[in-house]
């Protein structure tokens, strides 16, 4: 059994930043290719970016590249989120997600497992 915790988010204003982090638990042997994604309401998640399971690859989502990074702890299954330079219409659920055979791209389908998600809304 494996569990994906994240934490951080909140409530934050325009320009701010944030940082989500993310804790894979459980049975875990190996190090798992991450990725975070968000849900706005009324609509499917959509992939924000990922990161290779030795943190060598990270993948963006063109909204936001030069604004947000995925980094890793050294060996780690615990990634986080930096946000920085927040927008109102980044308001969403965010949750990560944990592929065991590495893939760390946009197809959610391909993800083993997922966390709960964590709520970050961002006042204009």
């Amino acid at each position: 059994q494996v569990q994906l915790v994240e934490s951080g988010g909140g409530l934050v204003q325009a320009g701010d930043s944030l940082r989500l982090s993310c804790v894979v638990s459980g049975r875990t042997v190996n190090a798992y290719a991450m990725a975070w994604f968000r849900q706005f309401p009324g609509e499917h998640r959509r992939f924000v970016g990922g990161i290779s399971w030795n943190g060598d690859g990270t993948y963006y989502e063109d909204s936001v590249k030069g604004r947000f990074t995925i980094s890793r702890e050294d060996h780690g299954n615990t990634i986080y989120l930096q946000m920085n330079s927040l927008k109102p219409e980044d308001t969403a659920v965010y949750y990560c997600a944990a592929d065991r055979r590495g893939y760390y791209g946009a197809n959610g389908a391909e993800y083993d497992w997922w966390g709960q998600g964590t709520q970050v809304t961002v006042s204009s």
